[in-house]
């Protein structure tokens, strides 16, 4: 994946959220402006790459407690250089579970949310923004999670639940997106098929 690959990833993204809508605009344009978007050291923004990670039957989402940030999140982290950023969340997404890359199961190469978000200044680092690109991937929830040492704790959690452990508006935004999935699913859509997504983006609702 190069540059113009994440501008068609954004061209095609289509929100019924408008804060997100306002995300997208300023990730694609910041994209088309700047070449090294894809390195930590792009700043005062750059683009990082996560996987918002559902239970089989849409009902749970795996949220880990980093280390670093001491917040509950999805899978996700920094490109490095690396500008396949489907990629970089899937590999982000086993490293940090500690789930074996076969059973990370991506249940669509289009972008289901995208975040832009201040990351405040430390001793490591300068305050900067992440343009943060989020995929759908699926895990057994039945498997074991061992994560690994940049999270204190890796777990499922009802949708309902989830607003007690990360209560920001970007959360829920992909919270409200899965419940709609799950009802689609439970109306027996077959959420996974190409046509299924090109509806739900024609409606402005994936």
């Amino acid at each position: 994946m190069h540059r113009q690959e994440l501008l068609q990833l954004l061209n095609r993204h289509d929100t019924r959220f408008l804060e997100e809508a306002g995300f997208v605009q300023r990730a694609r344009a910041f994209v088309e402006a700047n070449r090294d978007v894809f390195n930590r050291e792009h700043l005062p923004m750059h683009v990082t790459g996560s996987a918002w990670v559902v239970s089989p039957d849409f009902s749970q989402a795996l949220i880990m407690h980093h280390v670093k940030q001491g917040q509950w999140f999805q899978p996700g982290g920094h490109a490095d250089g690396d500008a396949d950023i489907l990629r970089v969340a899937l590999r982000e997404t086993a490293e940090e579970t500690g789930i074996d890359p076969e059973h990370v199961h991506l249940l669509s190469g289009e972008v289901f949310d995208v975040d832009i978000h201040a990351i405040p200044a430390s001793v490591h680092d300068l305050w900067h923004e992440h343009i943060d690109i989020r995929f759908l991937v699926q895990i057994d929830n039945r498997l074991p999670v061992p994560g690994n040492d940049e999270s204190h704790e890796v777990i499922w959690v009802d949708l309902r639940d989830v607003s007690a452990y990360n209560n920001n508006r970007s959360t829920w935004r992909m919270v409200e997106k899965t419940r709609r999935l799950r009802s689609a699913l439970m109306h027996g859509q077959p959420v996974g098929s190409k046509a299924y997504w090109s509806a739900r983006r024609a409606q402005g609702l994936a």
